[in-house]
């Protein structure tokens, strides 16, 4: 039994409380024993009782006996209590519930909670919350804490009362659980706590802790939990530094977080050592991040493994990295094993991959199974990726439910493929709200195309923003002219669309935006979009720029790009091209361009291209 507690003294009177001026030597309290001796000497029962105490709190447990027993005798409570601690040192213990009994009858708040505990070790919960309840009623700090303990273990919603009541006192695991019930009470997903990778708690104030027990302006149960939690941590506690941490992080205090973290650290909490070496490395200082890491990964911290083998990796310093993550498997951390799959998949050893990602899968690692689905995939074994797949997806993987909506389509199985993609997009997986707007648009839904399209646009598919423009630009009404006759060209949304996904590479925008550029007069703009696009393979890219070349007077410029539009299948770049050699007298070469625009078609330039090369075998054969 813990018989100090957390802040509380010995005996359940404040007679030992020493002046602040006392002797911290040493002389001060040889002298205050060699007074309190002689007064019991003299038979003072107060001073006989307090050198017990004294003997009691040295460890003299022989020396302290028989004057807790004579002041006892006389009646003295706090004696009588610390005859019961005594007992209970020396493993004596009904014998020491007995003079408990006797010290809490007497009044003793002290004696009330050891009597309480003793009850409680013994499964009687009905005498021990009697005795506990007494303690606490008396302002005793570990009785208010253990009587909590008690109730919030049977679920009793007066737990709370009685931990606040210890926290106030000064109780600082008392403090740490009141802030973790209130955590529970806050309006976020799930119970605040540290997620062991450099995690962000949720939510707080500036900081600035108000007195424990009062609310702060917001009156929210998470900015209160942050007072707790601080009140816990100025106290030493490991786990309430850590929490503080923690949440001054997510807020972006970040010098203050490092102290609470640090603090933690330096106490041993080898949680708090792995979060000091996340925010070390956010901040550039990856050498002292790596320090804190080896010491949380030498006490059994497995993230802080998993970071020192993926800072070996990115070295390319392979083997250490395969041991740091062995040791984080080693310390339970299911991540090891998943990055020991995608370290091996790095290296090609694709046998060694499926077996660590197949590991970390049946552990449960949604992120493993998917990675495990892909490999099984890429051989060849849609069979066996798609249950791995499905597994990651329920689980709640967003590349899983993507993954299979692609599995599913490739097997034209559209069907079952959109609610996939659906959940996917739900999630903010761009590509997936991409397939939901293609299908929409398929099915006629244009509103909720519109939507998805959006979603996917703005996460950055040029694909997206594309069809976009697309959708948009259909719905455009005729531009308005202006009084004078001259249009008035105001860049819509559906043009800002097409060149958000110009710029990011996509041909047929690029082309789109030509045309427009075209279209409003602006010739220069216009080449250099139809030269974009034609540079990276577009056929109308190239046919364009050469239709442009050719109105400003460059037709054999403008022919080398109808050759590269025509060589990819254009039918109406090798029409003009025909139309170019018939012209400079070059029949046979106008001839067999003609000839390959009819295979090429559409069927009207296959009809002209037909009546053309017809003209010119005439021509040849005259």
């Amino acid at each position: 039994m813990d018989v100090m507690g957390d802040k509380a003294t010995l005996l359940d009177t404040g007679r030992f409380v020493q002046p602040s001026d006392r002797d911290e030597s040493g002389d001060g309290e040889a002298v205050d024993e060699a007074r309190t001796r002689l007064a019991a000497q003299a038979g003072d029962v107060e001073a006989t009782s307090v050198l017990g105490a004294m003997l009691l709190r040295r460890g003299d447990l022989d020396g302290a006996e028989p004057l807790l027993r004579a002041a006892t005798a006389e009646g003295d409570r706090a004696a009588a209590n610390n005859l019961g601690v005594l007992l209970h040192q020396r493993g004596y213990t009904d014998d020491a519930a007995g003079w408990w009994r006797i010290a809490a009858v007497a009044g003793s708040a002290a004696a009330a909670h050891a009597l309480g505990r003793y009850h409680r070790e013994r499964g009687d919960e009905p005498a021990a919350e009697y005795w506990l309840r007494q303690s606490a009623e008396q302002g005793h700090a570990l009785g208010a804490y253990a009587l909590a303990d008690l109730l919030e273990h049977r679920g009793d919603t007066a737990a709370e009362r009685w931990m606040r009541s210890a926290a106030e006192r000064g109780h600082r695991e008392a403090a740490y659980r009141l802030a973790r019930a209130l955590d529970r009470q806050a309006p976020h997903e799930g119970e605040r706590e540290y997620d062991g990778g450099g995690g962000r708690a949720a939510g707080g104030d500036n900081g600035v802790a108000s007195a424990p027990g009062t609310a702060d302006a917001s009156g929210s149960p998470e900015n209160e939990a942050e007072q707790w939690y601080r009140q816990a941590a100025a106290r030493g506690h490991q786990r309430a530094a850590l929490q503080l941490g923690a949440i001054l992080e997510k807020r972006g205090e970040l010098k203050e977080a490092g102290r609470w973290y640090l603090t933690s650290a330096k106490d041993g909490e080898a949680r708090a050592a792995c979060a000091l070496g996340f925010l070390l490395r956010d901040a550039g200082d990856t050498e002292s991040a790596a320090v804190w890491w080896l010491r949380a990964a030498q006490d059994g911290d497995g993230n802080a493994a998993n970071a020192l083998g993926a800072l070996h990796a990115e070295r390319g310093e392979t083997q250490t990295a395969e041991r740091w993550y062995r040791a984080a498997m080693d310390a339970g951390d299911v991540n090891g094993a998943y990055n020991l799959g995608l370290l091996c998949a790095e290296q090609a050893r694709t046998a060694h991959a499926e077996q660590w990602y197949r590991r970390a899968a049946y552990a449960g690692h949604r992120e493993a199974a998917n990675a495990l689905a892909v490999l099984l995939l890429q051989g060849g074994d849609a069979t066996g990726a798609e249950p791995w797949f499905s597994k990651a997806a329920e689980a709640g993987s967003v590349d899983a439910a993507f993954n299979l909506g692609i599995l599913f389509a490739g097997r034209g199985d559209e069907g079952v493929a959109l609610p996939w993609y659906e959940r996917a997009a739900a999630a903010g997986h761009t590509e997936a709200a991409l397939q939901v707007g293609i299908a929409r648009l398929r099915d006629g839904d244009e509103r909720e195309a519109e939507r998805h399209l959006r979603c996917a646009a703005g996460g950055g598919s040029a694909e997206a923003a594309y069809r976009l423009a697309s959708v948009l630009d259909a719905r455009r009404p005729p531009a308005p002219a202006h009084e004078l006759g001259e249009q008035v060209h105001e860049k819509t949304e559906c043009e800002e669309w097409y060149e958000r996904a110009a710029s990011q590479g996509h041909r047929r925008a690029q082309v789109r935006v030509g045309m427009l550029a075209a279209a409003r007069g602006d010739v220069v703009e216009a080449a250099r979009w139809y030269r974009e696009a034609a540079e990276a393979g577009s056929r109308n890219g190239a046919f364009n720029l050469g239709l442009l070349l050719a109105r400003e007077g460059s037709e054999p410029e403008a022919a080398v790009w109808w050759a590269r539009a025509a060589d990819a299948g254009h039918g109406r770049a090798a029409l003009r091209l025909a139309l170019v050699y018939a012209r400079r007298g070059e029949l046979a070469e106008g001839q067999r361009w003609a000839d390959r625009a009819v295979t090429l078609g559409p069927r009207e330039v296959s009809e002209r291209a037909a009546r053309l090369r017809d003209a010119l075998r005439q021509e040849l054969t005259a």
